[in-house]
């Protein structure tokens, strides 16, 4: 039975999809820089399509395109963009990402580019295979990922990301690889006393001075930071 989650602009359906909205995606919709004003965003992977509906929300970008290569989450999303009040700017693509590489490189050039990717590259599964696939980097390496973003971004344009902090090194370097390099880093862990596990990156083709910082969710079990609070206020409803 359809279960949607709300938000204070839009609602997400989310019943056919694999991964449902969790604070990984929210945090990075709403951490993502629009000071550059970017005119055409692309969210890889897009899932429930939440992502793109909150930078629908936040920006005036003519256009805000999808890539998700699940059946049933293109469909759900497509749905989500309709429903809400920006269905004009947000259009979905059915494919894998490197076809949608090869496809658009040379038709549009991004001045975003967003993604939630999957990173889990252990051994883990679970019976969902689903799940699995839209978790796991296998289904989109981060090699192939940073290659397609470096093919599709425009010359000042941003990349935006959220990864696990044990593989931010790791992905700094295959970045470089592909002349991405950092603006911004923001290292985010749940509560004080807890390990950093997040990683929000943000990349351009320029090299420049790094901008670190950290963001800790929680003071206690439901008692919100001031800062995680201004990030998200706009968007969750009881914030």
């Amino acid at each position: 039975m359809s279960n949607p989650f709300h938000f204070k602009q839009f609602s997400v359906e989310q019943d056919r999809c694999a991964m449902k909205i969790g604070t990984d995606g929210v945090l990075l919709g709403a951490w993502a820089s629009l000071e550059h004003d970017p005119q055409t965003i692309l969210d890889v992977g897009t899932g429930t399509g939440v992502i793109a509906l909150m930078l629908a929300q936040r920006s005036g970008a003519e256009l805000l395109d999808a890539v998700e290569i699940d059946e049933n989450a293109y469909e759900q999303s497509v749905e989500n963009f309709e429903n809400s009040d920006w269905g004009d700017r947000l259009f979905c693509y059915h494919a894998e990402f490197e076809e949608f590489v090869e496809e658009m490189q040379d038709e549009e050039k991004y001045d975003l580019i967003i993604s939630n990717p999957p990173f889990y590259s252990d051994n883990y599964s679970s019976e969902d295979a689903r799940r699995d696939r839209a978790r796991f980097t296998e289904a989109l390496p981060f090699e192939e990922l940073l290659k397609g973003v470096s093919l599709l971004l425009s010359e000042t344009g941003r990349f935006n990301v959220i990864i696990p902090k044990i593989e931010e090194e790791s992905f700094l370097k295959l970045a470089n690889d592909v002349h991405l390099f950092p603006y911004r880093v923001t290292r985010v862990k749940g509560n004080p006393e807890s390990s950093i596990k997040r990683s929000l990156l943000e990349l351009g083709f320029s090299e420049a001075e790094v901008v670190f910082d950290e963001l800790t969710i929680e003071t206690a079990r439901h008692e919100y930071t001031s800062e995680y609070i201004d990030l998200v206020k706009d968007f969750y409803l009881k914030m």
